[in-house]
């Protein structure tokens, strides 16, 4: 059994005159029966990255999660350097928590890695609510 991840394709995005942000493709490629499609490829954010971590040490397990890469209130997308040492943070984070059998087993982890759906419809759906 094995679950691929890769955190690849950074891509700028303006939101108005004086702000943006950086989302990131995600793919992953399994044989691994905990996942409903073996191969997909979604975008998210640093800031989505945060919230599932968060989502994560919600379970109330006794566990020491992965950190994510420090947010960096000066980064750009020109700054090669600062992208790949994000990108190659956020893969080592998700690698981490797909080895981990308790971790898997929360919805919202599945829904952020195989859905373009926003984090409060994945909100919701963890619930039952849709």
């Amino acid at each position: 059994e094995f679950v691929g991840i890769c955190v690849q394709g950074p891509r700028l995005h303006k939101d108005d005159l004086w702000h943006t942000h950086v989302d990131y493709e995600i793919c992953l490629h399994t044989n691994s029966m905990c996942f409903r499609k073996k191969t997909s490829c979604v975008r998210r954010r640093y800031s989505e990255f945060v919230w599932l971590r968060h989502c994560l040490a919600q379970n109330g397990l006794m566990m020491e999660l992965p950190k994510l890469p420090p947010w960096n209130p000066f980064f750009r997308l020109k700054n090669r350097e600062q992208v790949d040492q994000r990108m190659k943070g956020l893969q080592e984070f998700l690698e981490i928590v797909l080895q981990n059998p308790l971790l898997l087993s929360d919805s919202r982890l599945h829904l952020f890695l195989q859905s373009d759906l926003s984090l409060s419809r994945i909100e919701r759906c963890a619930l039952g609510k849709t």
